[in-house]
């Protein structure tokens, strides 16, 4: 496949590829001698590498989407909700627009779109406010063992107030079994919640399927899509989702927003989380930020416009950096199902090679051994556990993001660097000898001193 120049990569970030590609041989500042000041320049210039830029954040936002944002920072700074005056009427208009063209790429209305600080908080408001409205008559939420932590949490919130929640366990491939979700199902079950794409290993839920079994059911079906708004074709009318959470840093707009779908008919009714104003319907109290609900809908636009040829062009590089690894590389995992996935999120294990000792290994490629949400943890991934993976394999599982800004020289850097320090890591570990001596490792019995 020929890969064109991308239409989106602005003179400034052509400006700073040097710190994407070598950013070790950057000059240093007398004033910024740590070790980690590679890593921070990636973050500060807008490295297109990895990971950062579409399963975590985008340290740089698609430039288009800033120009659109720059008038509402600058010059039309009225209040949307003002309506006595032309400022406000303004900022009001721009907003409109920006949910219309969020609603545009997901099928659905604009009254439907609620504008949020992100998909943690769409998530919140989902399953509290469901769980909450319909708690008279129905206290019993179903979820997976795999979702983002923000749902797990909202759950564990749920059951502190006496509601039952069944976390369903995921095959070995990451997806759901729907004749158990089926068989879950309860006549107080209010609210389904299972996420469109896994922001960990990219496996690509059944969510039409899931849909069609909670519309049967008469429940509400609500999946967080911020892994998949703008990536892969979402209809919310075909996939019969009732409530969908959407995030502006994963479609390259701005940090701090996002949106939440609430189907109008059949009509979802939530338990707003905060009080105030009313704004959004009387559903999220609060000054819509105009600027970043304009950033929200520039990036669904032009995903919208651009999503056939970034996930043909995502795609062929990401087979591109799995089979440079894997060809080179023995005992290499792809975690997840091979097919039903979003080719742009990949989760690698490394046999006999510990995690966090790779990660410090390529500290100049911005990678991450889980979600950002649970980095800081040096526990193994909870969705790798639950997909069965040993607890070794967890622990040596490097995620690698690849989006619309990733060039192959980017891909071939990140691949030929992970072979090399693959190679040394297990050239260091004393397991790695045992098995290629034809030791098995599972038949011994350790002890400790």
């Amino acid at each position: 496949m020929v890969v064109r120049e991308n239409p989106g990569r602005s003179a400034v970030s052509e400006i700073l590829r040097p710190a994407c590609l070598a950013p070790t041989t950057m000059p240093r500042s007398k004033s910024l001698k740590s070790p980690l000041f590679p890593i921070l320049m990636l973050v500060m210039f807008g490295c297109h590498c990895f990971q950062e830029q579409c399963c975590l954040f985008l340290p740089l936002q698609d430039p288009r989407v800033l120009d659109t944002m720059l008038p509402y920072q600058v010059n039309y700074y009225g209040n949307p909700h003002s309506r006595t005056h032309a400022y406000g009427w303004e900022s009001e208009a721009a907003m409109e627009k920006a949910r219309k063209q969020v609603a545009d790429l997901i099928g659905a209305d604009p009254r439907e779109i609620v504008f949020t600080s992100g998909a943690t908080e769409s998530n919140n408001m989902s399953i509290k406010g469901v769980a909450r409205f319909y708690k008279a008559k129905k206290k019993h939420v179903i979820t997976t063992q795999i979702e983002h932590k923000c749902v797990l949490d909202s759950c564990r919130v749920l059951e502190s107030e006496g509601f039952e929640v069944t976390y369903l366990p995921v095959k070995s491939n990451g997806l759901i079994d729907l004749q158990q979700l089926d068989e879950t199902i309860r006549p107080d079950t209010s609210l389904v919640s299972v996420m469109t794409v896994n922001n960990e290993i990219g496996v690509k839920q059944p969510i039409k399927e899931i849909g069609h079994i909670c519309r049967s059911k008469n429940l509400f079906f609500h999946t967080d899509a911020a892994q998949a708004i703008g990536k892969i074709p979402i209809n919310v009318s075909d996939l019969k989702v009732d409530l969908m959470s959407i995030s502006g840093h994963k479609i390259y707009g701005p940090k701090g927003v996002g949106a939440l779908y609430v189907r109008r008919r059949p009509r979802v009714r939530i338990e707003p989380l905060q009080s105030g104003g009313g704004q959004e319907r009387g559903l999220r109290s609060g000054t819509v930020p105009t600027p970043l609900a304009v950033g929200l809908g520039a990036a669904c636009e032009l995903a919208q416009q651009e999503m056939e040829y970034d996930h043909a062009r995502v795609s062929v590089l990401a087979n591109r950096l799995v089979q440079k690894i894997m060809s080179e590389v023995p005992d290499v995992v792809m975690n997840g199902d091979p097919e039903q996935r979003y080719p742009g999120c990949i989760n690698l294990s490394f046999a006999y090679v510990e995690g966090e000792s790779l990660l410090m290994a390529l500290k100049d490629v911005a990678l991450s051994s889980g979600s950002a949400c649970t980095s800081a943890s040096l526990e193994p991934s909870y969705v790798l556990r639950a997909i069965g993976a040993d607890e070794d394999l967890a622990h040596s599982s490097i995620r690698f993001g690849i989006g619309r800004f990733t060039t192959e020289e980017e891909v071939d850097y990140t691949a030929e660097k992970c072979i090399q320090q693959v190679r040394r890591l297990r050239e260091m570990s004393p397991l790695w000898e045992m098995v290629q001596e034809g030791v098995d490792l599972k038949s011994i019995k350790w002890t400790q001193h």
